[in-house]
């Protein structure tokens, strides 16, 4: 991509922190509670298995509507939301878990993991270091991640227990980052718009090559595309046979971490238990910060994951390798499951 070819995309979508203030916020009412209740004991009646729960048995006849909403504007608009509010204490982890599935079936249709096929994946220290190249970064406690994006259109978090303190949820805005690189620093922009190699973290076929490769930066039409998982793009130098970064394309992820650090371009948010975040991980990059856990009080923080395909974008609308079926045909091979971890 030249960089004179480049132009800023989907302005309507960009902001900086201070535009975006609290409107992301989406506080559920005594009224939605309710209707979240009776959706779950629907649910609990016709379902044996939480991974059989559909948005038909799920009901929510007004809060459904506002969720159709939500999807809009992730896609269309600001890219992140946090619904607040779903009393975890009054259901314990397993029944809010399934409120949460629920929710997100509003939302859009679940997406594997990973090779296992986890749909109703769990972020938690499950023992994993961050040095082993085959560890996921949901499985890795403790330390900082960086900012990022996973694979599939939304991601969403359900904060079932916040740990013993830190874990601060970050969201930046790749958008914002994208125009102002077009603007002020094209030749930076046009290298994000070259294949960089990811790893595949040893979750690849029999005998396939055990990374790909993806830009950063994608358009399709008038709309941006980003793919970001700088650790895995870095861990790719233990394949021999992955090509290696430029020092120009490494520049350029220098700076994207740069904006994404700095304060103006994103938002932290502290999940407490009955949280739910969702954001378009085209649009937004998220990060955490370092938490602690406190096992000999049971306090261990403990998030839900989902990894959504929303039906706001059909697969015209997302380029080819953003479609579902490209590497995640293997892990759809696997069949679905939850994780195998018990809460």
């Amino acid at each position: 991509m030249n960089a004179s070819d480049l132009t800023p995309l989907e302005p309507g979508c960009a902001w900086r922190t201070d535009e975006l203030g609290d409107g992301y916020v989406f506080e559920l009412t005594g009224a939605h509670l309710e209707e979240l209740d009776r959706a779950l004991v629907h649910a609990e009646a016709t379902c044996d298995d939480v991974l059989d729960i559909t948005r038909d048995a799920f009901p929510l006849p007004t809060l459904g509507a506002e969720l159709a909403a939500v999807a809009r504007e992730l896609i269309d608009g600001r890219g992140v939301v946090l619904i607040r509010g779903v009393p975890v204490e009054l259901y314990g982890k397993q029944r809010a878990s399934s409120i949460y599935w629920g929710v997100g079936m509003h939302l859009g249709q679940p997406w594997p993991q990973n090779a296992k096929g986890h749909l109703l994946g769990d972020v938690t220290d499950q023992g994993r270091a961050a040095t082993d190249p085959t560890s996921r970064g949901n499985e890795i406690g403790g330390i900082a991640f960086p900012f990022h994006s996973d694979g599939s259109d939304l991601v969403g978090l359900f904060c079932l227990d916040a740990g013993a303190g830190g874990g601060a949820s970050l969201v930046a805005n790749v958008v914002t980052i994208h125009n102002e690189l077009v603007r002020t620093e094209p030749e930076l922009a046009a290298e994000l718009y070259a294949p960089f190699p990811y790893d595949l973290r040893g979750e690849q076929p029999p005998g396939a090559k055990g990374w790909y490769t993806m830009p950063v930066f994608s358009r399709h039409g008038d709309r941006l595309f980003a793919r970001y998982i700088r650790p895995y793009i870095e861990s790719t130098r233990r394949h021999d046979d992955a090509p290696r970064v430029s020092d120009a394309a490494r520049e350029a992820m220098h700076r994207v971490d740069a904006m994404c650090a700095d304060p103006q371009y994103h938002v932290s948010m502290t999940m407490q238990p009955g949280d739910m975040q969702f954001v378009n991980n085209y649009h937004v990059l998220h990060a955490r910060d370092a938490y602690e856990d406190d096992r000999a009080n049971g306090r261990v923080r403990h998030l839900k994951r989902l990894w959504l395909e929303t039906d706001v974008l059909a697969d015209d609308d997302k380029p080819a390798q953003f479609r579902l079926g490209r590497t995640d045909s293997y892990w759809s091979s696997k069949g679905r499951t939850k994780s195998e971890l018990t809460i």
